[in-house]
């Protein structure tokens, strides 16, 4: 936590293009608050989904690195990946209902009845204007940091299957229990700007930390080299 606050981790951070780009990415929602008219309902629906991304590249993660334990590791993630799939979409599925009766009641609408799963995703993606766009952009930087580094930093070697499988969970809990509560606030204030600026915000110090904790890792993996 100290290295997020260290002013020379961050410079080293912000020298890497990639960084920028993170960034640029977790603050590309303050466009559609102010140019598309996005409300709380919009915002969380994207970073729910964004859960869902990460759920697919961390499944991803334990295949790559079951690969390094040959057969036993591709015999176990035959069990540990439909349990993974199974539970974590559970987890998602919950969340993305809760998700899912706070856009109805902030419009004002009926409700809808218990959605699908495929139901939940398609109301996602049709909540606010332009919004695949923006989860086009955070498909691309998980795929791109789980290419770069997972596999070709060699991050697979140093961790477990179980390692990969738990990391999504704390996640959730924290980042979003926080930024649901907070559209809930803002839906009681009648979703002000500054409301609205303030989850994004939120969300973004989370990546700039990601971000920091990243450059952090490939320093420490540099120096073991060297």
């Amino acid at each position: 936590m100290l290295s997020f606050l260290d002013p020379n981790t961050l410079a080293r951070t912000y020298r890497d293009p990639v960084a920028w780009f993170i960034l640029a990415v977790d603050l590309f929602p303050i466009w559609a608050v102010l140019t598309l008219g996005w409300g709380a309902a919009p915002l969380v629906f994207l970073y729910w989904l964004e859960n869902v991304i990460i759920g697919a590249v961390t499944l991803a993660k334990m295949v790559a690195t079951s690969v390094k334990e040959h057969v036993i590791g591709l015999i176990g993630i035959l069990f540990v990946g439909p349990f993974f799939v199974f539970h974590y979409g559970m987890f998602c599925f919950v969340h993305g209902v809760f998700v899912s009766v706070f856009a109805h009641m902030s419009a004002g609408s009926n409700d809808p009845g218990f959605p699908t799963p495929w139901g939940l995703i398609e109301e996602a993606l049709a909540s606010g204007a332009g919004m695949p766009t923006f989860v086009l952009a955070i498909i691309l930087v998980q795929v791109f940091l789980f290419v770069q580094d997972f596999i070709l930093r060699g991050e697979y070697r140093e961790t477990s299957v179980e390692q990969e499988m738990m990391k999504p969970y704390g996640r959730v809990i924290v980042l979003h229990i926080a930024i649901f509560a907070g559209a809930f606030a803002m839906a009681a204030l009648g979703e002000p700007m500054w409301g609205m600026l303030a989850l994004i915000l939120l969300r973004a110090a989370w990546g700039v930390f990601l971000t920091v904790r990243r450059r952090v890792r490939i320093d420490t993996a540099l120096q073991l080299k060297s």
